[in-house]
């Protein structure tokens, strides 16, 4: 190999005082996904164990939680209801048929930032509950994390569109098929479903996506300073004055005290 083709490191251009190399920022970016990554784990691991709690008080009270804490539509005592309703189910074979894409899709939800997710599962739970409060038929109990295992899909395929990364959008959509049978039920007309909660965790979904989409700023304009020494003339032709102009004497005098 040609030596002159090589650099030793002490020919190499330091980087700026205070700025780590950009090997540093990429191990410091590496560094902080896998913390990330492990505290989304551990939160949906403390999410799926505390439903599964609730379960068991909920199966020995007779399932009394789900009448007392589920949502009843249009009913005003039952409106706060949307934020317990995701917590509780109605049998084993619900609770069992939700905490495998609940963990999944939260876990790809949480992994890229913890405080971002919990705002977006504020968000779909809130647009999830308000629609079936809304537009579910009377007299319709509802209960079960349906609407946010939607809100979480739609927020992980919104959010891989809009930053373009494909890997997160992908992962959505191969994971989707892979529990195609909790797609079917946005299906309108799902027996014992309530695919209007389905629909409205999505909605919600979508709009988190969206809401917490990593803003890239724009790249700072290169600004040169004005020359501050009196003699180094004006700083832009727009300084530059005739004789007569009417502020001559004071563009003069700012030009003798350097500004």
């Amino acid at each position: 190999m040609d030596n002159e083709s090589m650099t030793s490191p002490s020919s190499g251009t330091a980087p700026a005082p205070g700025k780590p190399a950009p090997s540093g920022r990429r191990r410091r970016a590496a560094e902080i996904d896998v913390d990330e990554a492990r505290k989304a784990f551990f939160l949906m691991v403390g999410f799926i164990a505390l439903i599964w709690i609730l379960q068991i008080a909920n199966w020995a009270d007779h399932y009394d939680l789900d009448a007392s804490f589920g949502i009843l539509p249009r009913s005003l005592g039952h409106l706060g209801d949307i934020f317990t309703a995701p917590f509780l189910h109605f049998s084993w074979n619900h609770i069992e048929g939700n905490s495998g894409p609940l963990f999944v899709f939260g876990l790809l939800a949480a992994y890229r930032g913890v405080v971002k997710f919990l705002g977006a599962t504020l968000i779909i739970a809130l647009t999830s509950g308000l629609a079936v409060w809304l537009f579910q038929g009377s007299g319709e109990l509802t209960v079960g994390a349906s609407g946010l295992i939607f809100g979480y899909f739609g927020y992980v395929l919104t959010r891989g569109i809009l930053e373009r990364n494909l890997i997160d959008a992908l992962a959505a959509v191969v994971i989707g098929l892979s529990y195609a049978y909790i797609l079917t039920a946005a299906i309108p007309g799902a027996h014992g479903v309530s695919w209007i909660g389905h629909l409205g965790g999505f909605i919600g979904g979508i709009a988190s996506g969206w809401i917490f989409r990593t803003r890239r700023s724009a790249p700072a304009r290169n600004r040169a300073r004005p020359p501050a020494g009196p003699g180094s003339g004006p700083a832009t032709k727009d300084l530059q004055v005739t004789q007569g102009h009417p502020r001559a004497d004071l563009h003069k005098e700012l030009g003798d005290l350097g500004l």
